[in-house]
């Protein structure tokens, strides 16, 4: 069974692109993807400065990992967000729409007031179920 979003009417509609809860068959390998910054392959640092341009790097970086294990975004099942602006939350979920077109993962999203490199305005980890 792929990924299901979960939407209970007793709870709020989600204010961004996630979902209240995500369900899959446990028959799968399970992947749990480190927490990845906008640090390109190359070691820079893309988008210093410019909260989308990061998204869709720390994006395309979990993408890479997931697919190195031999799955799609699509079997991420759960994402942990953390920046440095929750002020910044519109931008990341519109770049999120386009990673998770579908059955977006459950999430958690909280401010924090350092990252490992001063330049880091977004980090993601992330748990995938693989089939």
């Amino acid at each position: 069974m792929p990924k299901k979003s979960i939407t209970s009417s007793k709870l709020a509609v989600p204010n961004g692109h996630f979902s209240q809860a995500s369900i899959t068959e446990a028959k799968g390998k399970l992947l749990f993807i480190s927490g990845m910054t906008a640090r390109k392959a190359d070691g820079t640092i893309a988008g210093i400065g410019d909260v989308s341009i990061q998204t869709r790097q720390v994006l395309d970086n979990v993408k890479a990992a997931v697919e190195e294990a031999g799955g799609t975004l699509e079997d991420i099942c759960r994402v942990d967000v953390y920046v440095r602006n929750i002020e910044h939350f519109d931008a990341i979920h519109k770049v999120r729409r386009e990673y998770f077109p579908n059955e977006a993962p459950a999430s958690t999203m909280v401010e924090v007031s350092k990252m490992v490199k001063p330049e880091y305005l977004i980090e993601i980890s992330a748990i995938a179920v693989l089939y």
